[in-house]
């Protein structure tokens, strides 16, 4: 390398601050939400501050921070020799956590393995590992990724961890893994032939779900959902529970399908008057009366409903100050892809930055019901220490990616 490349390389920035300052933007917005979430309630009025939530996800946010610091200490290239025996570890883990005993089942679902002082979540842990190693895998000269063979087993790298958080199950967390694989098979120059294949049986696969949902008996589903996430189809498509009661239903039976329907739709409903009555301004930090009343459940307010909280109390500003922080962090992060110095750093980009948009687009769809309701996770906002962890060390390795682009 030239002298004076070598001075143009040490005048350019180590880091990329247009990554780095929304995400401490959003560590501070989702500190001081979670604060206000959870203050009100009774139960943690006697609990000391160090046990109270929002400490706690100060606390995960330092350890956040250090995993996505450590990320930025070696090479990606080098970090990717190891991606293969990660995600065997996480597919292990994803097999552990469905076995009773293991397992820890929450709301009827089972994916968290129970280590004492917290519980961990090996789904979320598991889309890490999903993109390194797939980024790793499409990393192959461009003649390998037109044969047909390449392409199924990357479509088995994806396949595998989705069927398995699908029988926790987590709907949610399993189709994110079908956006991202595609997008990364596109950036890495997979025959869009191929790729058609991959949307038609996706598409194929969600229309079936619907089918099976909204016009077959529960009885006679070819595809076996969980009864609550049938029944949030139902609320989002807006359908009458008592279509799908047998012919012979009572009016008991009948009455009981509609109180059944109202308590299903409760937290959307709540939630939207939520985003809706915080009209420009918002009612004030903490004075948002549909969380501090209780009509915003307690158990959601402070993680999938987060955003709700933020727009009741911090109005229309707020919420588009959230979502302007999320679209400069996804930009750099696209910006960042394409200044990588190989395949594999752009795809690690790409595959972390579609990741990441997918849960945001989801969780705020949801919360307005643009989406249906999933426990899916707002980045950095939402209360939950894997989800937290998973998302700064994904931003700490399109930082490192950022990092190691000029150096050969």
């Amino acid at each position: 390398m030239s002298a004076a490349h070598r001075n143009i390389n040490e005048r350019e920035p180590r880091l990329e601050w247009k990554i780095i300052f929304p995400v401490f933007a959003l560590m501070v917005i989702g500190a001081i939400f979670i604060y206000s979430a959870t203050s009100n309630r009774e139960a943690l009025s006697n609990v000391p501050w160090y046990r109270q939530i929002y400490f706690q996800q100060v606390v995960w946010y330092i350890f956040g921070l250090t995993a996505a610091t450590a990320a930025c200490a070696f090479d990606y290239r080098s970090m990717s020799r190891w991606s293969l025996l990660f995600y065997w570890l996480m597919i292990l883990l994803l097999l552990l956590v469905l076995i009773p005993g293991i397992g820890s089942a929450r709301y009827g679902a089972r994916r968290w393995i129970d280590l004492g002082l917290f519980q961990f979540q090996p789904s979320e842990f598991a889309k890490i590992a999903f993109v390194f190693a797939l980024a790793h895998f499409l990393s192959k000269p461009k003649n390998e990724l037109v044969t047909p063979r390449i392409f199924w087993k990357g479509m088995g790298l994806i396949i595998l961890p989705f069927i398995l958080i699908m029988a926790e199950p987590d709907l949610g967390s399993a189709l994110v893994y079908l956006p991202v694989g595609l997008a990364m098979m596109l950036a890495a120059g997979v025959p869009v032939r191929f790729l058609r294949r991959l949307v038609t049986v996706a598409a194929l696969l969600v229309a079936l779900i619907l089918a099976d949902v909204l016009f077959l008996p529960q009885d006679w589903q070819f595809i076996k959902l969980e009864d609550y996430q049938r029944r949030r189809l139902l609320v989002y498509f807006g359908c009458d529970y008592t279509n799908y009661a047998p012919p012979d239903a009572t009016e008991q039976e009948l009455r009981r399908l509609r109180r059944r329907q109202f308590d299903d739709s409760y937290n959307i409903r709540q939630a939207l008057i939520s985003v809706g009555s915080g009209g420009f301004a918002g009612k004030g930090i903490g004075h948002g009366t549909q969380n501090a009343l209780g009509f915003l459940p307690r158990g959601v307010s402070h993680n999938d409903f987060i955003f709700s909280v933020i727009a009741e109390e911090s109005g229309f500003a707020g919420s588009m100050t959230v979502i302007v922080l999320y679209t400069v962090l996804f930009f750099s992060g696209l910006k960042i892809s394409l200044q990588a110095r190989d395949r594999l750093g752009r795809l690690l980009a790409v595959g972390f930055i579609v990741m990441l948009f997918s849960h945001v687009f989801v969780n705020i769809g949801m919360n307005i019901r643009l989406m249906p309701v999933t426990g899916i996770p707002l980045p950095l906002l939402s209360y939950g220490g894997s989800s937290v962890i998973c998302s700064l060390l994904a931003l700490g390795i399109i930082q490192n990616v950022y990092i190691y682009r000029k150096t050969y």
